[in-house]
């Protein structure tokens, strides 16, 4: 019984605190720089809406379905702990990171694929380890919700369906990008990997 009253403690405690990191994750982007008009657009790609959908369905998965038990295994206190503290770690680390990309990018982040009037190639900050930084963020936060509530196969499921999405934004993203600055994209991205960082 002290045992499962520890437990569940522990995994309260850590949903509290994941579900702080997804308010802040929220701020970011309500308090965020005012983006450019739509009259200021350069191109647009409408394909990357379905990498969007995917990668919100993927948040969706990790919340709707629960497992019973916080801990995965046999009762553990200490396995309690050790994933707690790890999703609690990842969930506000991956929303700091994405906190620095969205300030490095100021007016030029936006939900849609497009190219503005006077668009600059950012490749400073965040953008020096990985060229899609926001998207390793919610990436990151969202593992970290699946760690602390859900079923493992959810868990899973969001990952494959997140990654599926995150190459069709990707693609179509870079895809503008490389039509707008040519060979200075093609050398960035030769430097700086797409999604997750090099290990050196």
């Amino acid at each position: 019984m002290n045992m499962t009253v520890h437990t569940d403690a522990i995994g309260l405690t850590a949903l509290i605190l994941v579900v702080l990191a997804w308010v802040g994750f929220a701020v970011i982007f309500i308090f965020r720089k005012k983006p450019p008009q739509r009259g200021e657009e350069v191109k647009r790609s409408n394909q990357a809406v379905g990498g969007i959908i995917l990668q919100g369905v993927s948040f969706g998965l990790v919340w709707t379905f629960r497992r019973a038990y916080w801990w995965p295994f046999p009762a553990s206190v200490a396995g309690e702990a050790a994933l707690a503290a790890v999703a609690v770690v990842m969930a506000w680390a991956s929303s700091w990171w994405c906190l620095r990309a969205v300030q490095t990018l100021g007016k030029q982040w936006t939900v849609a694929a497009r190219v503005i009037a006077g668009h600059e190639l950012i490749t400073d900050g965040p953008y020096r380890v990985v060229r899609n930084p926001i998207y390793l963020g919610m990436f990151g936060i969202m593992i970290a919700t699946g760690l602390v509530l859900a079923t493992w196969w959810a868990l899973l499921m969001a990952i494959a369906v997140f990654l599926i999405g995150n190459q069709i934004r990707v693609k179509e993203e870079e895809r503008l990008l490389g039509e707008t600055f040519g060979q200075q994209f093609v050398d960035y991205a030769k430097r700086v990997p797409a999604f997750l960082p090099r290990m050196r």
